[in-house]
């Protein structure tokens, strides 16, 4: 298995997550953390925040630690499932999201990611299931 210990070994297993411009700064067994700045290429007509941004970021923090928490033996993960609950727009700074894992299981780990705005408020939260993929 790749060492995905390194943020930029993330980022390379993890092109889009790349391509949007998020960045990791905690990469932990226990806890994911990333950012996205606010830009306006990533805005709604009205200036905020995109929800499919918020989502991705999650997403990708998420199957970080999904990816991290993986049983020895086990090629991969994926996302089968996923429920975001937005609870406020973002309109500038960035948000923060962090990811932990709630079950690590042979076949499925499932994670709970918290995004946050610059003033620590809940933005989304985001529960996923990823499926452990085989050898």
């Amino acid at each position: 298995m790749t060492d995905a210990t390194d943020p930029d070994i993330l980022l390379d297993l993890m092109p889009f997550t790349k391509a949007i411009g998020a960045v990791f700064s905690r990469y932990t067994k226990e806890e994911v953390t990333a950012r996205l700045d606010w830009a306006p290429e990533r805005c709604t007509a009205g200036g905020l925040l995109h929800g499919g941004a918020v989502m991705a970021l999650a997403d990708s923090t998420g199957a970080a630690c999904a990816f991290l928490n993986l049983p020895e033996g086990a090629a991969g993960t994926t996302t089968v499932e996923s429920k975001t609950n937005f609870l406020r727009g973002v309109r500038d700074g960035y948000v923060e999201a962090v990811s932990r894992p709630l079950h690590i299981g042979r076949t499925v780990i499932v994670v709970e990611t918290d995004v946050r705005d610059p003033q620590e408020r809940l933005v989304a939260r985001v529960l996923q299931t990823q499926l452990v993929l085989g050898a």
